[in-house]
């Protein structure tokens, strides 16, 4: 984690009581507007059943679907709620949704934060970054993230559990998840075929491999092309974005201050980048933005962005 001794004795202050603040009815009210688009998303999808709306309704609805990583993600940090028994099953449901234990994605993402951007021990850099135009195409797609899901799936299911971010105490729970989720899916497969139903393919499957394509732009924005440093403020990208986009994410395009404070739930990001907006190394004024320099580098083979990004017009939080 970023060191706060640099930081101003009456900031340290505010930066603590942010960290504090856990909150059931804000957690709820996030929570009830992503099951509210996931609603309409669905019915879309069935209102446009059998005509030419039936694509956009399905990437609609997979976009809705892909973004619940990001509860999942606030979830896994146990901040999304106070209530811990709220964060857990939020985890669950969301995991079950995109094919991810949560027990075993919650200490890989703890394995994540704690070395950041370290080549030797961060595990999101196991699977190589793009670094060509194909490359980035592939990841894009979201196919070798369909490939690894399953894959780690089937190995925890099969009791292969010995990863070194996984903690022995926890190793029989996940793979207990991922044995309960392969059940699951099974049945629903099971129960899909007998009643000769495709509601599975059109308001589930269908919708989340057309939507994982924008989830993996927006993930991508969070390291590539950062510089591989402790200092969190710089090895993590800051996207500034709308308001809608804002409330998709859950607040995660303020990424580079979740690194550094991770303890400080979703809703008080927006305050927590107000302090330290000035000190940020590495922003952009958009995912498009984002997306293009990353592009940039890759196909000028780069190795590195420079220090510090031109800093764009602050967003209104």
């Amino acid at each position: 984690m970023l060191q706060t001794a640099k930081i101003p004795e009456n900031e340290r202050r505010r930066l603590q009581s942010l960290s504090s603040r856990r909150s059931n009815p804000a957690g709820l009210r996030q929570a009830a507007g992503h099951l509210a688009l996931l609603v309409l998303g669905g019915s879309a999808c069935l209102a446009a059943e059998g005509s030419p709306w039936l694509i956009p309704a399905m990437l609609l609805q997979g976009i809705f679907l892909a973004f619940l990583f990001c509860p999942l993600h606030e979830a896994s940090h146990r901040s999304a709620f106070r209530d811990r028994r709220l964060n857990d099953a939020m985890a669950r449901g969301c995991g079950a949704l995109l094919l991810i234990a949560p027990t075993w994605f919650r200490h890989y993402h703890m394995a994540h934060h704690r070395w950041t951007q370290d080549p030797a021990r961060d595990p999101e850099l196991e699977t190589r970054k793009p670094d060509s135009l194909p490359a980035w195409i592939l990841q894009v797609s979201g196919l070798p993230l369909w490939r690894a899901s399953l894959a780690t799936l089937l190995r925890l299911a099969a009791g292969r559990a010995d990863v070194a971010y996984l903690p022995q105490r926890d190793r029989a729970k996940a793979v207990a998840e991922a044995r309960v989720l392969l059940a699951i899916y099974g049945t629903v497969a099971a129960v899909a075929l007998a009643a000769g139903s495709w509601l599975p393919l059109l308001l589930w499957i269908g919708p989340l491999l057309l939507g994982q394509p924008l989830l993996r732009l927006f993930l991508l924005a969070e390291h590539a092309g950062c510089p591989q440093v402790p200092d969190m403020l710089a090895n993590t990208r800051t996207t500034l974005t709308n308001a809608a986009m804002r409330r998709l994410c859950w607040n995660m395009n303020f990424h580079a201050e979740h690194h550094a404070y991770p303890s400080v739930p979703f809703y008080a990001l927006p305050e927590l980048h107000r302090l330290l907006r000035d000190r940020l190394q590495i922003t952009a004024p958009g995912y498009i933005a984002a997306n293009r320099e990353i592009l940039r580098q890759i196909t000028a083979g780069a190795s590195r962005p420079a220090r510090r990004a031109p800093q764009p017009p602050r967003a209104a939080s």
